[in-house]
């Protein structure tokens, strides 16, 4: 599948502002871009670095007064669906490094709070099985309202609220595979069936050996998303993080496919 990406940001800045961007997807495998073209605007300095687990880049801003940057690009993602529910979970004591610390309770996924219920909940389940449970019961159990959560929201006020916005859907699955010992993080994606369009959330689980891509939303899948980075939760892949005072004028996200 190909798919054209076109995302703005456009903010006022109090005076100056350091600006780490995260909205380039990602070289990797699975996903070609071509054409790509990221604009800053407006800045006094400008730099890339790698993000978290080498997965995609990150773009130091240093702007004034105004940050108005355009991303551009198109991206053929030749990534397959699988069907996770007969794949197993990895013993705890033989994971690799590189999934051991996604087992770990985070700032918005305080996995540990959540034992209980998956012991009652999905405890006769493991692997691929637990984790479709675990979507399908959030997609069943959660209403999708834009606007309904803040940026301080974490799974447990999710769980309790009942409603959020994709960053609130994967922020529960992630707590809740943790729980049952299933590492998994959060994946920031653009996908053309995303609605209302935007940067989507979506979550990897670890299982079989490898990064599983699972959307709780049931807004896409893994073969019509182009993946931008990774992360333990939404503190790692947000698209914008200030340390300085920044208003939003406009932000556009545009994800159309092309073939």
């Amino acid at each position: 599948m190909k798919i054209s990406i076109r995302s703005v940001l456009d903010y006022t800045i109090d005076g100056i502002a350091d600006l780490l961007v995260q909205v380039e997807a990602a070289e990797m495998p699975h996903q070609a871009v071509r054409n790509a073209r990221f604009d800053p605007g407006v800045t006094e300095h400008f730099s890339r670095i790698s993000a978290e687990d080498g997965i995609g880049t990150r773009v130091w801003l240093r702007s004034a007064e105004r940050l108005n940057c355009t991303y551009t690009a198109e991206v053929e993602v030749s990534r397959r669906r699988e069907d996770i529910t007969t794949m197993a979970q990895d013993p705890v004591h033989k994971l690799p490094h590189e999934a051991v610390r996604y087992l770990m309770a985070s700032r918005y996924c305080p996995s540990d709070e959540f034992q209980s219920f998956v012991g009652a909940e999905f405890g006769s389940l493991s692997g691929g099985a637990c984790i479709k449970a675990m979507s399908d019961w959030i997609e069943d159990c959660l209403s999708y309202v834009p606007g309904s959560s803040h940026a301080g929201t974490t799974a447990l006020d999710t769980f309790v609220q009942r409603r959020g916005i994709c960053r609130d859907y994967a922020h529960l699955l992630i707590s809740l595979a943790r729980a049952s010992a299933i590492p998994a993080r959060m994946v920031s994606a653009y996908g053309p069936e995303v609605t209302p369009m935007d940067f989507h959330a979506v979550v990897e689980v670890w299982l079989d050996g490898g990064w599983r891509l699972v959307d709780p939303s049931g807004m896409s899948a893994p073969d019509r998303l182009a993946i931008i980075g990774v992360g333990r939760d939404a503190a790692d892949i947000a698209f914008l993080t200030s340390y300085g005072f920044v208003t939003l004028q406009e932000q556009v996200v545009d994800v159309t496919e092309t073939a």
